[in-house]
């Protein structure tokens, strides 16, 4: 089956808007203020950000700069992980269980998926590990820095490929009810199959057309929360920035449930109903 890029948006700002009570539940709990937490526990996350500009020394300097806070402050990214992940593969279930379970029951079945999410994470991040670094070192060694360049570019293009086979890991966990991480990621491809370049362009148009507007509207507040000053500033920036986070979280686990509702064709409760 070809994806429909405008039938799966379609879907997608269907199942939000029809479930916009739950949907504003989750994302507030989950995903606002947890990120809402970060910026004021640890508001040095967004300077590195800042600091970052053309000059390789500055960039070189603003990563630096976030090692060392991820490296002060893990636990408290570690808290945050787990409870996005958990209210992802919640709110997935609210926006497509049709046995519309409560919010507490979609909670406790993203908190039993968890493991499973995190299982194929970590299957995705030693895959893609392995690529890299096989690719690097044989192009290091045939043709020297050149040749590492080269490879890592090709690297970089085969871990943009595998985020596309496997970007269906969540639906196809709180959807399909798979637990093994195997046979989620085995799933994720299949159901992409055929469609990666169609996905590709999907994503980048949502990612382009969210930057955009997220980039207008974060420059404008920025001006008005830096002419208030001290806290004021910090704690405007700050609910700003979890609630950008938490729209952004919430519409692409949207275009999700519409690509995987799509992609995997009629459910057996869809074909029974067009029978009765």
């Amino acid at each position: 089956m070809k994806l429909d890029m405008g039938r799966a948006w379609s879907d997608a700002t269907a199942l939000l808007a029809g479930n916009r009570n739950v949907v504003m539940v989750v994302a507030g709990v989950f995903f606002f203020l947890p990120y809402f937490a970060i910026m004021l526990l640890v508001p040095e996350t967004m300077q590195p950000q800042a600091q970052m500009g053309a000059d390789p020394a500055d960039m070189e300097q603003a990563m630096q700069m976030l090692g060392q806070l991820y490296a002060q402050n893990w636990w408290v990214f570690v808290v945050i992980g787990v409870t996005q992940a958990i209210g992802m593969l919640a709110l997935m279930t609210l926006l497509t269980d049709r046995n519309r379970p409560t919010v507490g029951e979609a909670i406790a079945r993203g908190g039993r998926g968890f493991f499973s999410y995190i299982g194929t994470q970590i299957l995705f991040a030693l895959a893609l590990g392995i690529v890299i670094a096989l690719l690097v070192a044989l192009g290091a060694a045939i043709a020297g820095p050149q040749g590492a360049v080269l490879t890592g570019v090709i690297a970089f293009v085969i871990g943009v490929y595998l985020f596309i086979k496997f970007s269906l890991v969540t639906p196809v966990i709180a959807i399909d009810g798979i637990l093994n991480p195997i046979r989620i990621l085995q799933r994720s491809w299949q159901l992409t199959k055929g469609n990666s370049f169609r996905l590709l362009g999907f994503y980048i148009l949502l990612f382009l057309a969210l930057g955009i507007v997220s980039g207008v509207v974060t420059m404008v507040m920025g001006v008005l929360f830096a002419a208030m000053g001290g806290q004021l500033e910090l704690i405007g920036n700050g609910l700003f920035a979890a609630l950008l986070n938490a729209v952004f979280v919430v519409i692409f686990l949207g275009v999700l449930a519409g690509v995987h509702r799509q992609l995997s064709g009629p459910s057996q409760a869809d074909i029974s109903d067009t029978f009765e």
